[in-house]
């Protein structure tokens, strides 16, 4: 695991979480049994191939 070298100071440490930016994820259509569901993009071949069932 990293461990960094030199102590941080608390503003650089604060400046550098505020980066983060939590997005929302591309939601696409599948079709399953029929039905059309928005999933997101990265999990249509799990939902495709049953691993994921979708919730109503």
């Amino acid at each position: 695991m990293a461990v960094p070298k030199r102590k941080m100071s608390r503003s650089n440490t604060r400046h550098r979480r505020a980066q983060w930016k939590a997005t929302t994820p591309q939601l696409v259509p599948v079709t399953i049994d029929g039905t059309t569901y928005r999933v997101p993009q990265r999990l249509v071949r799990a939902y495709q191939r049953g691993l994921l069932r979708p919730e109503d």
